[in-house]
């Protein structure tokens, strides 16, 4: 058994190769695309029996992933951030970073990133794009704010509605200049709303297609997006070996300093998918209206400060987090406190 470690780019990378004792046989530098790196390596005459491959998770690494597969024995991703950790060193070039993955392959101390199938992928880039997409639509709302309050023209409260807008495209402004942007703005505004509405719809065949998130939605506050994100982004509840896991990997879990007699807790890592991390901060706020045993815990964490209504949040949050985890992990919906 051979251990590949593998520094990737888009236009040129390089690999080093280990033999089964530890001992370096190359390193190799390939000039082009990932084609080019797979000829390579599939032509390799030190890689002709079977070779396990290690590189660190970057953009597009699943499609990579799955192509390693076809040729080599195993593949292993390793997660970026951890491998910081492991090899801070001020002395950093592409091959210094093969040589030392394959080293950590070698040991099995590869500290590993999950790989989801093509189409959980594909979900979640639709859930993020979904996303990107209404912070789109805001920023032109806020435009359009913008616009009318340095004319000093008071809005109504409901612009936003079919009677608002209609408002807005009637409304008298101090110069043509400031009228073409109000144009500009609604055309956009109106692509925009287009562009959101057509994802939420792929979006909704696919979570009404998904028995998971039907029974994620059984939990208080949770709706159609807080649900798929929630479901795409955990996709094998079977893989967190504790129910606790799910809050580092959602980065819900506060940065621990501690020494000896001394534990000090800081603000959340912010680990993992920020979007939603989001949506479930907001399903929390729902959550405490519909569900008294949500605010039951609430209020416990709050302890009446108004300082600590996020913090309370959070810890709410990571609360329903855990519980949706074990319905997904038990198939069980959720079940009233008594």
């Amino acid at each position: 058994m051979n251990f590949v470690g593998l520094d990737v780019h888009w236009k040129t990378s390089t690999y080093c190769i280990l033999n089964n004792n530890g001992k370096k046989i190359k390193t190799q530098v390939v000039k082009g695309g990932w084609d080019m790196l797979l000829q390579k390596l599939r032509s390799d005459r030190d890689l002709t029996g079977r070779w396990s491959v290690c590189f660190e998770a970057s953009c597009g690494y699943g499609a990579l992933y799955e192509r390693l597969k076809s040729i080599a024995h195993s593949v292993t991703v390793a997660h970026p951030g951890l491998v910081r950790l492991i090899f801070n060193s001020k002395r950093k070039n592409d091959r210094i970073d093969a040589v030392k993955l394959a080293k950590l392959l070698y040991l099995d101390e590869v500290p590993r990133a999950y790989v989801p199938k093509q189409e959980v992928r594909d979900w979640r880039k639709m859930i993020e794009f979904r996303c990107s997409l209404v912070n789109r639509r805001v920023a032109i709302k806020n435009s359009i704010r913008s616009l009318l309050r340095g004319h000093g023209i008071q809005m109504p409260r409901s612009l936003w509605t079919l009677k608002g807008l209609a408002w807005l495209k009637k409304v008298e402004l101090p110069s043509p200049q400031a009228e073409l942007q109000r144009d500009m703005l609604l055309a956009d505004l109106d692509h925009a709303e287009k562009q959101v509405q057509r994802v939420t719809d792929e979006l909704d065949k696919r979570a009404d297609s998904d028995p998971r998130v039907t029974l994620a939605k059984t939990a208080p506050g949770i709706g159609n997006r807080t649900a798929e994100a929630m479901v795409a982004y955990i996709d094998d509840p079977k893989r967190f070996g504790r129910n606790c896991a799910i809050g580092s990997y959602f980065g819900s879990v506060p940065c621990q300093d501690a020494s000896a007699n001394r534990n000090r807790l800081g603000h959340i890592t912010k680990d993992g998918p920020g979007t939603a991390r989001k949506y479930l901060c907001e399903a929390t706020w729902k959550a405490m209206r519909k569900d008294a045993a949500v605010r039951k815990r609430f209020d416990r964490w709050n302890h009446g400060k108004k300082d600590r209504r996020k913090i309370a949040l959070v810890a709410t949050a990571h609360w329903l987090l855990r519980c949706v985890l074990a319905m997904l992990q038990n198939n069980e919906e959720w079940r009233q406190a008594a």
